[in-house]
């Protein structure tokens, strides 16, 4: 049986050692303008960038990018002339998760693994076998799913890589398709803003002014 490979997130160079020394066999960290990973990325500068990719290959470790954002159109005028030296730079996988963006690395860079971003939402085995049959490499499984039903897509789609989050935040939505953050905040979950408006507590008061009870923040997600 195969071992399976530990994945941890990486925000900086700092993060992505650390990581490492502890026994991860890859990081994932975001790319610039396309990535979740918005909020304190220091991968986002391309000499940083360049540098941690290199760092990990010298270690025999992988990098992965993420690439998941689900972007406007007028993301997509420079789409390609954004990834270009990201590219170059070889990571080891982008991970991605909007269709459009997928079929255009595909097109450009058949050579580049893709991984398909959590943010996919895969749920079953028949989305599992459609991604597989366009050439993605490796799905990220939905976090709504139960240990069963994980099994049972392994049983039912054997010969793919299968990935599952193991720990974090579960979003009240199916992961990143939420508007809370930009209906509260202007900072949209699906461009990589998100305020994890969610997590917050609520208290919910009555007209007058006086505190009839409280939503507390949503449970933390254990595998």
């Amino acid at each position: 049986m195969k071992a399976p490979e530990l994945l941890l997130p990486a925000g900086g160079l700092e993060r992505m050692r650390a990581a490492y020394d502890y026994g991860a066999d890859a990081v994932y960290a975001g790319s610039p303008r396309y990535s979740l990973r918005a909020r304190n990325n220091e991968f986002a500068k391309l000499d940083i960038l360049e540098q941690g990719i290199k760092e990990a290959h010298e270690r025999n470790k992988k990098f992965f990018l993420t690439v998941n954002t689900l972007p406007h159109n007028s993301k997509l005028k420079t789409f390609v002339s954004d990834m270009e030296p990201l590219i170059a730079m070889k990571p080891d996988a982008l991970i991605m998760a909007d269709p459009g963006l997928i079929m255009t690395v595909r097109e450009k860079w058949p050579e580049m693994p893709i991984h398909l971003s959590v943010q996919a939402n895969t749920t079953n085995y028949w989305g599992v076998k459609f991604w597989q049959n366009i050439g993605v490499e490796r799905i990220i499984l939905s976090r709504e799913l139960s240990m069963e039903e994980i099994a049972e897509i392994r049983q039912q789609c054997p010969d793919i890589e299968l990935e599952v989050f193991i720990h974090g935040a579960l979003c009240i939505a199916y992961s990143g398709r939420c508007l809370l953050s930009g209906y509260f905040n202007h900072r949209d979950p699906n461009q990589g803003t998100c305020t994890n408006s969610c997590r917050w507590d609520y208290k919910v008061p009555q007209r007058y002014g006086k505190r009839c009870g409280r939503c507390p923040a949503s449970a933390r997600f254990q595998l």
